[in-house]
């Protein structure tokens, strides 16, 4: 492509077993001006869809001409999961497990091996595009490994994110394939599966921009330079985190809600007994930020209704092997 053109590249990856082709379809943008290669990826679990619509407004608002470098936009890598309303592949893998996957592997490898390939290996940093699972909800938070690089906790800063969390980079994950063939990736979270999060979806749109503008991709008007600009907010910059379980099935409810900030032993909810006038306190086992809740009132005991997260130097981690747990590219279902 010749700079300054704009193109929709349709890569193959298999056919239904009606034999329906299924391709991976990437818009292109190679600036007018020379730059890095950023991808931008969603629904890399089909049922998360907040990523989709944040492409889709930026590929509405950017033209090569505007740009330096090459953007790479795949709005739906999990065409499958997208179809069927589902965070797996039809073979009932997770694809952000598969990396850096096979061209001879199973359904789940040869996507992964696909995008890991013709994307991200041509790409020096991407940002990959996430909710919660269905039925939880998460507070807009960039996931990235800070100690690796340090051009990566710039561009989590540039985000403007309202937290960022140090995260180690899990076996199989998009993450851990793509730094291995030298390519810088964030995590983004926010908002819940099968649900557009308004409030997600524009932190998402001006996260991206603000990547781009630090990695030098776009150039603010005359009349805009950053120093005119009011200062953002401060990210608050957290490496470790628990899940808040209910002590005893029932009707969760709370007052509480994601981005609220709590203290240690400070009851964050109730657990009521629909047959019963009792409640069950529940109470936070740490000072920290709630970054993650449940959207379901009905619980069990043992489901997590709150994810809160800290920095350590807040204080120090609360007993039991599962009280501290490291932050991972996205949530467990539990």
């Amino acid at each position: 492509m010749a700079p300054g053109e704009r193109r929709l590249v349709d890569l193959p990856v298999s056919r239904l077993s009606n034999h329906t082709p299924v391709t991976l379809p990437v818009h292109v943008l190679h600036g007018a001006n020379p730059g890095i290669t950023l991808f931008i990826s969603g629904a890399v679990h089909g049922d998360e869809l907040n990523g989709v619509e944040i492409i889709r407004r930026i590929l509405r608002t950017l033209s090569p001409a505007n740009i330096h470098g090459t953007l790479l936009c795949v709005p739906v890598v999990n065409a499958y999961g997208f179809i069927g309303r589902s965070r797996y592949l039809p073979d009932r893998r997770d694809l952000n497990r598969s990396f850096p996957g096979s061209p001879n592997g199973s359904l789940a490898a040869r996507l992964a091996n696909l995008f890991l390939m013709e994307v991200v290996k041509r790409s020096e940093v991407g940002i990959d595009l996430h909710t919660a699972a269905v039925h939880r909800i998460n507070l807009p938070q960039i996931r990235c490994a800070l100690k690796k690089r340090s051009r990566v906790r710039e561009l989590a800063m540039a985000f403007g994110a309202q937290v960022v969390l140090d995260s180690p980079e899990r076996s199989g994950s998009l993450r851990r394939a793509a730094r291995d063939v030298g390519c810088d990736v964030l995590v983004y979270e926010g908002g819940e599966g099968l649900r557009f999060d308004e409030f997600a979806i524009k932190a998402g749109v001006d996260g991206v921009a603000g990547v781009m503008l630090e990695a030098g991709m776009l150039e603010l008007p005359p009349k805009s330079k950053r120093a005119d600009r009011p200062p953002g907010q401060t990210p608050i910059i957290a490496n470790s985190s628990c899940w808040v379980r209910a002590p005893e099935g029932g009707v969760w409810r709370t007052t509480r809600r994601i981005g609220d900030a709590v203290a240690a032993q400070e009851v964050v909810g109730y657990v009521a007994n629909p047959f019963e006038e009792l409640d069950a306190e529940v109470r936070a086992p740490h000072r920290g930020i709630i970054i993650g809740a449940t959207t379901l009132p009905v619980v069990n005991m043992g489901d997590a209704v709150f994810h809160l997260a800290w920095a350590e130097e807040m204080g120090s981690k609360p007993r039991g092997r599962e009280a501290a747990e490291p932050l991972m590219d996205e949530d467990e279902i539990i």
